[in-house]
């Protein structure tokens, strides 16, 4: 790819430097976007589609041992495996930038950088390999792009109370009336999101994710309005919002009851007159978009505690679909373990094709508080160490660490992941080339991994 064409964020917590290198890149670049917060790393990553990502190594946090410049490099890998990250730092010598290169970055930079020699290491980055980085996980990213009703409804349901849900789904979908979602978490909220938009008149247009749980009240406005250049300190350019990406499309907003009654307020005021106004701007902009909004709460339960309010839920609930726990529906859950199993079979290259009627009857009687999401993960990660071709009960991870049944907030990824590594080097007697192999990962992959978890 060429430098003309990339998009590209520059991460730094110095404003100066962030300035000096967008002034420099903007006249090479596509795109260049710029932010001094880590924390807003796994939001941008997710929904930027970056061609390159030049991370400062050094935060105020951690002054020049590079630790938190590690950690968002992981994050970044993780959410995005062949993301290309550039690492900068003014406090470099060889050790760290081998580590970096090690740790999966593709180059390293000192500040003060010369002009040239930064252009010339962006653009060799941009030149090697694929063109684009692969799309993020559809679980993570908010799918601003066009669909198509051909790809991807990826919904499984056999059981009579998931096939009523779609069948309204799918009448509801031709209509634009606004669409409230209720379920526990993991249980496809966003699929079927995606579905009615998938089945509407809009299909070919955005399809627009926000979740509304990970926006800061400070950011609210900006992210869902957008802002014009100096509306506040970082405004260095005009930004359409959520609300103006999915013009002609669908916008969803994800854990609608987690927002105040302040942002419940300006939300209502969008809604009924279905105008946005930037941040800065007293014009206001004119919406052509479908709403639909979801939540894990018991939402009249809120209206009744005076904590959401009662015109907002008549305005987003014209339609209310509701989505029946995986416990309630045990004739999906065969169809939906065989789904995920053919998903990670491909993803790791494993010869696993099949579940014994044994590991089906475990599935069905354990109560998954996780729901779709448990069952998904438990999925991956026996494809991932199961020997046979045909997953067996022992292969089905269903406990928490205590010993006791995964209940919804304890059931922790991150340390079935922590186990699976500690087993397979176990299997391998440390060998992490063959541990890698077995666990999907390249050896980069599985170092960092060993190192967030202390192993």
């Amino acid at each position: 790819m060429l430098l003309s064409e990339a998009k590209i964020l520059i991460i730094d917590d110095d404003v100066d430097v962030l300035s000096a290198a967008k002034l420099l890149l903007k006249r090479h670049a596509k795109a260049v976007d710029i932010e001094k917060n880590p924390q807003k790393l796994p939001f941008l990553v997710t929904n930027g589609d970056y061609n390159l990502i030049l991370l400062d190594m050094n935060f105020t946090r951690d002054v020049n041992s590079g630790r938190e410049g590690f950690h968002w490099l992981d994050r970044i890998l993780d959410i995005n495996p062949a993301a290309k990250v550039i690492m900068i730092t003014a406090y470099g010598d060889i050790e760290m930038a081998i580590r970096a290169i090690k740790s999966g970055a593709i180059d390293f930079v000192l500040k003060p950088w010369e002009n040239d020699k930064l252009l010339a290491t962006i653009s060799t980055a941009l030149e090697g390999g694929k063109d684009k980085v692969v799309p993020v996980p559809e679980e993570k990213k908010d799918d601003n792009k066009k669909n198509n009703k051909a790809t991807a409804d990826t919904i499984v349901a056999t059981s009579d109370s998931m096939r009523q849900v779609l069948v309204t789904a799918e009448r509801v979908a031709s209509t634009d009336a606004n669409v409230i979602i209720l379920g526990e978490n993991g249980t496809g909220k966003t699929q079927l999101a995606k579905h009615v938009h998938q089945h509407s008149k809009r299909a070919d247009k955005p399809f627009v994710a926000v979740d509304l749980g990970a926006i800061s009240e400070t950011l609210f406005e900006s992210e869902l309005f957008g802002h014009v250049k100096g509306a506040f300190t970082d405004a260095k350019e005009d930004r359409a919002g959520r609300f103006e990406e999915a013009k002609g499309g669908t916008i969803f907003l994800d854990e609608i009851g987690n927002l105040t009654l302040p942002l419940q307020a300006k939300l209502l005021t969008v809604i009924q007159e279905r105008k946005v106004t930037r941040v800065g701007s007293n014009k206001p902009i004119a919406l052509d978009v479908r709403l639909i909004c979801a939540t894990n709460m018991n939402i009249e339960k809120m209206v009744t505690d005076k904590t959401f309010r009662q015109d907002l839920l008549y305005r987003i609930n014209t339609i209310e679909l509701e989505l029946p726990p995986l416990r309630d529906r045990p004739e999906d859950i065969s169809a939906l373990a065989d789904y995920y199993l053919k998903q990670y079979a491909k993803k790791y290259n494993r010869p696993v094709n099949d579940i014994s009627n044994a590991l089906v009857k475990k599935m069905q009687q354990y109560n998954w508080p996780g729901n779709i999401r448990e069952l998904q993960h438990a999925v991956e990660r026996a494809v991932i160490l199961s020997q046979e071709k045909t997953l067996q009960p022992d292969d089905l991870f269903l406990k928490s660490s205590a010993g006791q049944p995964a209940t919804a907030t304890g059931f922790d990824l991150e340390d079935m992941e922590k186990t699976m590594i500690i087993k397979a080097l176990k299997r391998f007697n440390g060998n992490i080339t063959d541990a890698a192999r077995e666990l999907g990962l390249s050896r980069a992959a599985l170092y960092r991994r060993m190192e967030k978890y202390g192993l």
